[in-house]
């Protein structure tokens, strides 16, 4: 499926507050495109944006799909989960008194995914497999790595095109997230899935992305078309490497 998420020259905030400032870039099929930067530098926000919980003040947010192209800033959030986009938030974002099984049906609400539900089911389950051991157990009593499993397999139930997942590493050890960026990399290498994440961990990130991009208040500074690529750059060896530019 021939599948193209385009953003162009985005502004977006939050009232008086901008917090996107001309944000170019893209994604095609069956890449995972890592958008690195610190906090509080519009990550999250270009993943509302996408995801439709933000709507942008200026510029182009479009999705391909088999040559079709969908204008995301004039959906709604529900019309683009139909569209097969799901948004992995930041802080997860799970309902903690659910079980890891209700959590997951409620995954799949997406019309699409309705037929495939044993299917995607199997499928999480196979990629997380503690999470089947867990199934009857609430959310909110799974450790933090768990929790982070089951916030991408609920995804996962949705049947998507586009993964996006928002800050995986947060709250997370090191040995967690390491643990955790694998498994998303897994998504792509192993199932084909197209994914555009979010993370301030570079060395992580970079383990499993195609290639990636950096934002800085708001404005991406680096678009590189490789990995090796974005850590020649200049930017990249004075923010994350210890360099001196």
């Amino acid at each position: 499926m021939a599948l193209s998420l385009a953003v162009t020259g985005l502004d977006a905030g939050y009232g008086a507050v901008k917090a996107l400032r001309g944000v170019t870039l893209h994604v095609e099929a069956g890449e995972t495109v890592a958008l690195l930067g610190t906090n509080g530098n519009g990550k999250s926000t270009l993943m509302k944006c996408i995801a439709g919980l933000v709507r942008p003040q200026r510029g182009g947010l479009s999705l391909s799909i088999d040559g079709l192209a969908h204008d995301l800033a004039r959906l709604t959030p529900e019309a683009i989960v139909d569209l097969g986009v799901a948004l992995v938030p930041e802080g997860r974002r799970l309902f903690s008194k659910l079980t890891v099984s209700e959590n997951l049906m409620l995954g799949a609400f997406r019309k699409a995914a309705r037929r495939d539900i044993d299917r995607n089911l199997a499928f999480a389950y196979e990629t997380f497999p503690v999470l089947k051991d867990r199934q009857r157990q609430l959310a909110g009593t799974l450790s933090g790595g768990q929790q982070q499993m089951l916030a991408i397999a609920r995804a996962l139930m949705s049947s998507p095109r586009l993964l996006l997942i928002d800050e995986p590493s947060v709250g997370l050890s090191p040995l967690l997230v390491s643990q955790t960026i694998t498994k998303i990399g897994e998504l792509n290498r192993r199932f084909g899935l197209t994914v555009l994440m979010a993370e301030q961990n570079f060395n992580q990130a970079i383990r499993i992305a195609d290639r990636g991009y950096i934002i800085v208040h708001g404005e991406i500074v680096v678009a590189a078309g490789s990995v090796d690529e974005l850590q020649d750059n200049d930017i990249v060896k004075r923010l994350y490497l210890g360099g001196v530019a």
